[in-house]
């Protein structure tokens, strides 16, 4: 785990409101179905090499919440900028993030990632506390994927 400061960054992409209690149980799950509809209405329109995002917001209050998660890119082809699309935005805040990486077969990488995290926030010594502002994983073109968590103010 690292410490980066981010700068502030505006995503569109396709969004669902969620929590993690859903996802736990394959009825009422819907990320797997909404990483779906990315590939299917986002993905096509990215520009060569583009970095994807999914990033979680409107935290409810903390992971066992709910929360909103967009999947999406900064980099759509310029002439789908402008193009009418159901699409959401939005914008990751500037500031503090600890940076998990993540390796391994995909999605069961991400899931033990994100297991990583709740654990280190939850260890009573950690240094740092959550902000739950937006946190997000960034996947990008050459395969590589982190997962980045809001710090709050110290």
């Amino acid at each position: 785990m690292e410490i980066f400061e981010v700068q502030r960054l505006h995503i569109q992409g396709v969004s669902v409101r969620t929590r993690n209690a859903d996802e736990a149980d394959p009825e009422r799950a819907c990320i797997g179905a909404l990483w779906a509809d990315f590939a299917v209405q986002v993905a096509p329109r990215l520009a060569k090499g583009a970095v994807t995002y999914g990033v979680y917001h409107h935290y409810e209050s903390d992971a066992n919440g709910a929360y909103d998660l967009l999947a999406g890119s900064d980099a759509l082809e310029k002439n789908e900028q402008t193009a009418a699309q159901p699409w959401q935005g939005v914008t990751i805040g500037a500031g503090s993030y600890a940076v998990f990486q993540v390796s391994g077969a995909m999605p069961q990488a991400v899931m033990a990632a994100w297991g990583r995290v709740w654990a280190y926030f939850a260890d009573p010594h950690c240094p740092y506390q959550r902000a739950y502002t937006t946190d997000f994983e960034r996947y990008g073109p050459d395969g590589s994927v982190e997962i980045f968590i809001a710090l709050a103010a110290s």
